[in-house]
């Protein structure tokens, strides 16, 4: 069983689509099985449609209202850079109404339930690929994957959802009586429940370089000093993740194919630029397709 796996990652969501789309058009790759957390449950199931085209044109004309209704961040061009900081008013009113987050993602709602339609849902369900996304469940302290084989269209949207809600910035959800988060909080690269569901053969997109080199700047408010603790925290909870999977991959004589982003994309993964995530697209599919030369030369004819 061939599986794929995708790593949370916010707007870098957008270079994982690139090497998807190499690994499924042109290395002809078929999966059995994806699995995503936060923006890589996102993809999984277009990807799983092999619907390229359409999710790629999200993906280049998302922007910040496509996912907040209530933005916790300002962007501003400052000598050609981008300059983010806290929008203290939507942060403000989100508390004065009782809110527990800094922003709200509900605009992110709506556009996973415009995107996947019933008849794209149950394509799925009739297919013989099986589509997982990862969350965490604060109220039971434990992560849970949701596969679309056993649940209603509806339920998929929201578990796509709320696997993708970066709290306490984005919407923190209360379903089946629990409060749910990021699957990213716990699992952000879900390697061992595809092996654990049988996968023999698994391609991993990982979101983040593998060296580090970053070097941050010294915090400027409690705001960014959150951020900052977060990435950090989410970094170590990928390399483990990462770890863990090799381990089991071992155990399992199962294979694994690491893709990771040659270079450092952006430093805040909630700020969604259409321009920005149209090239790492491309370079999502040229570095997959570069890494596949190197260890797999194809000739002319192979594929013929």
């Amino acid at each position: 069983m061939r599986a794929l796996v995708i790593s949370g990652g916010g707007s870098k969501g957008a270079f994982a689509g690139g090497v998807a789309q190499f690994l499924i058009q042109e290395a002809g790759n078929k999966y059995d099985l994806f699995v995503g957390t936060s923006t890589g449950s996102l993809l999984i199931s277009h990807l799983a449609l092999g619907k390229l085209g359409k999710i790629k044109d999200i993906y280049s004309n998302v922007n910040q209202k496509s996912i907040f209704n209530s933005d916790p961040f300002i962007l501003k061009k400052k000598k050609g850079f981008d300059e983010i900081s806290v929008n203290h008013w939507n942060v403000l009113k989100n508390f004065l109404k009782g809110k527990k987050t800094f922003g709200e993602s509900e605009n992110l709602r709506e556009l996973i339930r415009n995107s996947i339609t019933v008849e794209e849902f149950n394509t799925i369900k009739a297919s013989h690929a099986d589509v997982v996304v990862t969350v965490s469940n604060l109220s039971l302290n434990q992560v849970e994957y949701k596969s679309i084989n056993d649940c209603s269209y509806d339920e998929f949207c929201d578990w796509i959802w709320i696997s993708s809600n970066y709290t306490p910035f984005m919407s923190l959800v209360r379903k089946n009586g629990c409060e749910y988060a990021d699957g990213g909080l716990g699992s952000i690269v879900p390697i061992e429940e595809a092996i654990r569901r049988g996968a023999t053969h698994v391609d991993v997109v990982v979101l983040h370089t593998e060296v580090n080199y970053m070097n941050r700047m010294p915090s400027r408010n409690p705001f960014e000093l959150l951020t900052t603790m977060l990435s950090f925290i989410l970094d170590r909870i990928e390399h483990q993740n990462i770890r863990i999977g090799k381990l089991v991959a071992n155990q399992n004589n199962a294979i694994i194919n690491l893709y990771y982003t040659p270079t450092i994309l952006t430093t805040n993964s909630l700020v969604f630029d259409k321009d920005k995530m149209t090239l790492w697209w491309k370079r999502g599919y040229l570095y997959a397709k570069n890494k596949n030369e190197e260890t797999n030369p194809i000739t002319p004819n192979e594929h013929e």
